[in-house]
């Protein structure tokens, strides 16, 4: 192995919390000379503001190091050549956004992220129209939930389907498992990642998004038994990480 990849939220930290062990692992993986990269399908901020809760973690970083589902989204925009764009984020994360005109009238693209409690039936019904008016439907990522302080709750990706279902369109996925996002994250660390991606180890608490996704990409996938994870889930997804952790804290003890 010669790098890893970490994913955020359920991984590193909880609702902005570090995880016991989460800063010292990182830590001694550089310290012994591994490359390390993160990667998350977070869409309510910016990879400023990641870069700022990943440092009151404890955990050195900087926004380049971090590659997202918005970056990502924003990339496929642009190389589609859409400037007008109805985006389904929280104020927090428009800054990343900021190339693009964010609008109502007549967008070219509807990207939709994850609103939280946000969520009314008035947005998803103007998405609809949007999207049965021609713009392009954008999904930053298809997360089924993720996990707050109590319980889990709804992520983006019921919402895509909703929107998919209603309008017979399919939608372009930007995020995690998307194998053009894990290659963006291959490259966010050199080019010996993207010829090797087996040497690259990706760590993360969703069998689907970190862990399929990364296997289908070629990538070394390494389970972390905290956040969103539940060993029900699990066992019945047929997916099988390459290694199965208690938490982050056991990745180096794990080499």
């Amino acid at each position: 192995m010669r790098a890893f990849l970490f994913d955020l939220d359920g991984t590193l930290y909880e609702n902005g919390v570090p995880l016991p062990g989460a800063a010292d692992a990182v830590a001694e993986l550089r310290r012994r000379g591994f490359q390390v990269g993160f990667v998350t399908n977070t869409t309510s901020r910016s990879r400023r503001l990641l870069t700022e809760r990943l440092r009151g973690c404890g955990i050195a970083a900087k926004p380049e190091q971090i590659v997202t589902a918005l970056r990502a989204g924003a990339a496929h925009l642009a190389e589609r050549g859409f400037r007008r764009i109805s985006a389904l984020v929280p104020e927090t994360a428009h800054e990343d956004l900021a190339d693009f005109e964010l609008t109502d009238q007549l967008p070219e693209a509807v990207v939709v992220g994850d609103l939280d409690d946000q969520w009314t039936y008035d947005i998803l019904n103007r998405a609809f129209r949007h999207v049965m008016d021609g713009a392009e439907l954008v999904a930053l990522s298809r997360d089924r939930y993720w996990q707050q302080p109590d319980g889990l709750v709804l992520d983006c990706g019921p919402f895509v389907a909703a929107l998919e279902y209603a309008t017979g369109k399919s939608a372009y996925v930007c995020g995690k498992p998307s194998p053009d996002f894990y290659h963006a994250a291959l490259a966010s660390i050199g080019p010996r990642a993207l010829e090797r991606p087996q040497e690259v180890v990706m760590v993360g608490d969703d069998i689907w998004g970190d862990i399929e996704g990364a296997q289908r990409a070629g990538l070394t996938a390494w389970l972390v038994k905290t956040g969103k994870y539940r060993e029900e889930v699990f066992a019945k997804s047929g997916v099988r990480p390459d290694r199965a952790l208690a938490s982050v804290a056991d990745v180096v003890s794990a080499l």
